[in-house]
C-alpha cells in the first residue's frame, strides 16, 4: 500500500531546521517511518505551470517528499485570500475577520483543481490519498472528477465550528458538499466531528449512523476522531540531550535562579497572546511580591505577514509587551521576553525542560502539540506545570493540566500563580497522569489508525457532486445533495 499525503506546504527534513506548526511536526516523523509520499507546494510560483510543475522529489527515511511549483495567477488568492482570510477565521470562530470575494474563491477552486491533476502522477493500484487541512476542502471532489476511485481521506487540523459560524462563509454549502467526496473525514475531537455532523443535518438533512457513516447522493462518507499525538520517548530524549546546548545554558544563566514560564506559538490571533500578556500584567499588579520571581519567555513566530490583520496583530503585541515591561521591569529583570523568531525543535525541547510553567492558552485550537511537547520534555522528578486552555483540543486528553478560560484574565493570572506555587507532590501527580495519556495516543498510532480506517471505510459507487453557489438557495433542505449533470 502506498500512502500519498497532501498538504499545502511540506516541511524540509534538514538538521536542526525550525519546525513550526502542528501539521509539520506530526507528518515529518510519520512519513519518515511509513514509506509515505508527502506532496505539497515548493514555495516557488510558476507563471504557466504544466506537467513540469513537479519541482523535486527527496527521500526522507523510508518515504519521500515531493514539491510542486504552484500557479502564480491563483496562489495568492488561494492562500492569503480564501484559505486564510475566510476559512481560517471561520474555522476559529472569528466571523468578524472574514474577508471574502468571488475572485479568491475562484482561485481556491483553481488551486485545488491544479493539485488534483498533479496528484494523478502518483496514482498506483494500491494507493490511498490522505489530504490535510482546510486548504484542500474541495480536493477530494476534484480528484473524483478526474476519475480517481481510490480511497481519499481528509484530516482537519483546525477546529470545526458550530453550524451558524460555518454558515457565515458565503460558499459554505458548496464547500461542505465537496467535502462529502471524501471517504473518510477525520477531526481532532469528538466536538469537532459533532459540529460538522450537525451542520450536515441542518443544511442537507443528512444524518450519520452509529459507525459515523453518512449516506448521500454521492456515496458514503465516514466521520471519525483521530487526535494527533507526538513521539513521547523521542521528544523526552531530545529534551534531556538539549541540556548541553549553549542556548539552554545561556537561558538558565540569565534566569539567576528565578522561575520561567514559556509560550511557543505562531503569531496568530487564535493563540490568545494578548490575553496571556495581560494575565502576566494582572499577576504583577495583584501580587507585587511575585515581581522578579518569574518571567515569561514568549516565542511568537511570524506567519501570514502579508495579510493586514496579522500585520496589525504584530504591531499591537509589540506595543502591549512594551507597555507591560515598562510598567513592571527593573534594571535586572524583564517580565516578558518576547521573541519573533523560530527555533529548532531540539532547542525548543530544552527550553520546555527549563521552564517551570508551560502556557498554552489559545482561544481556539484544533489540538496544539506544544502542550504535549511541554509535558513530554519535563524532568519526571521535578516537572513543570502545564496551564492549558479548555478550548484547545489537547485539553480533552490532558485534563490533569490546570485548565483555564483564556478570556478570563483574572482566572488566567490565578492559574499562573497556582502553577508557580504548586507543591512538588502535586506537580508529579499531574505530570504522571498526563504522560500516561500521551503514551496511550502516540504519533505512530494516529497515522496508522487513520490509514487503517481509510482503507476499511465502506465504499459504494460515487458520482461527482457539486452544489453551485449561485443555486444553493434553490435546493430544498432535506433533499440531499445536487448532482453535477
Amino acid at each position: 500500500m502506498t500512502v500519498i499525503v497532501v498538504s499545502n506546504r511540506v516541511a524540509r527534513p534538514r538538521v536542526d531546521e525550525p519546525v513550526t506548526g502542528g501539521l509539520a511536526a506530526a507528518l515529518l516523523p510519520a512519513v519518515k517511518n511509513s514509506g509515505a509520499i508527502w506532496v505539497g507546494a515548493s514555495g516557488r510560483l510558476a507563471d504557466s505551470p504544466g506537467k513540469d510543475s513537479l519541482a523535486e522529489i527527496e527521500a526522507h527515511g523510508t518515504g519521500a517528499i515531493a514539491t510542486l511549483d504552484m500557479p502564480a495567477e491563483h496562489y495568492r488568492g488561494f492562500y492569503e485570500g480564501f484559505a486564510n482570510s475566510v476559512l481560517w477565521p471561520a474555522l476559529h470562530s472569528r466571523t468578524d475577520l472574514i474577508r471574502c470575494n468571488p475572485e479568491d474563491f475562484a482561485s481556491y477552486r483553481a488551486i485545488n483543481a491544479f493539485m488534483a491533476r498533479a496528484l494523478l502522477r502518483f496514482v498506483r493500484p494500491d494507493a490511498v490519498f490522505w489530504i490535510h487541512d482546510y486548504h484542500y476542502l474541495t480536493l477530494g471532489e476534484e480528484l473524483r472528477q478526474c476519475g480517481l476511485t481510490r480511497p481519499i481521506g481528509l484530516f482537519l487540523h483546525t477546529p470545526f465550528p458550530s453550524w451558524a459560524v460555518f454558515a457565515s462563509v458565503p460558499q459554505h454549502r458548496e464547500l461542505a458538499a465537496a467535502m462529502l467526496a471524501y471517504d473518510l473525514i477525520g477531526f481532532q475531537t469528538d466536538h469537532d466531528a459533532a459540529n460538522f455532523s450537525d451542520y450536515l443535518a441542518r443544511e442537507f438533512g443528512l444524518t450519520r449512523d452509529e459507525a459515523g457513516v453518512i449516506v448521500h447522493h454521492g456515496g458514503m462518507t465516514r466521520l471519525a476522531t483521530f487526535p494527533i499525538g507526538i513521539d513521547v520517548a523521542a521528544f523526552a530524549e531530545e529534551a534531556t540531550k538539549a541540556a548541553a546546548r549553549p542556548e539552554i545554558a545561556r537561558l538558565r544563566a540569565s534566569l539567576q535562579g528565578r522561575k520561567l514560564a514559556i509560550g511557543v506559538d505562531r503569531l496568530d490571533y487564535s493563540k490568545g497572546l494578548p490575553h496571556r500578556f495581560r494575565a502576566m500584567d494582572r499577576l504583577f499588579e495583584r501580587r507585587p511580591d511575585m515581581r522578579k520571581t518569574i518571567s515569561l519567555l514568549q516565542i511568537a513566530v511570524p506567519t501570514r505577514d502579508a495579510i493586514p490583520v496579522y500585520q496589525q496583530l504584530q504591531t499591537d503585541l509589540a506595543a502591549l509587551v512594551g507597555e507591560i515591561n515598562g510598567r513592571h521591569a527593573d534594571v535586572d529583570w524583564t517580565p516578558i521576553r518576547y521573541l519573533n523568531r523560530s527555533f529548532p525543535q531540539s532547542v525548543l525541547a530544552g527550553f520546555y525542560r527549563v521552564a517551570n510553567v508551560g502556557l498554552v492558552t489559545p482561544l481556539q485550537d484544533g489540538m496544539n502539540l506544544v502542550a504535549k511537547e511541554y509535558v513530554a520534555a519535563q524532568n519526571p522528578l521535578d516537572p513543570g506545570v502545564l496551564v492549558l486552555s479548555e478550548f484547545a483540543g489537547a485539553a480533552k486528553q490532558l485534563d490533569a493540566a490546570i485548565l483555564v478560560n483564556p478570556h478570563d484574565i483574572d482566572g488566567l493570572a490565578n492559574a499562573i500563580l497556582q502553577a508557580i506555587t504548586m507543591p512538588i507532590a502535586e506537580r508529579r501527580e499531574r505530570w504522571n497522569a498526563m504522560i500516561r495519556r500521551l503514551e496511550e495516543s502516540a504519533l505512530d498510532g494516529w497515522f496508522s489508525d487513520f490509514v487503517t480506517a481509510l482503507r476499511s471505510t465502506r465504499r459504494s459507487p460515487r458520482r461527482p457532486m457539486v452544489v453551485p453557489s449561485a443555486s444553493v438557495a434553490a435546493i430544498p433542505r432535506g433533499m440531499g445533495l445536487a448532482t453535477k449533470q
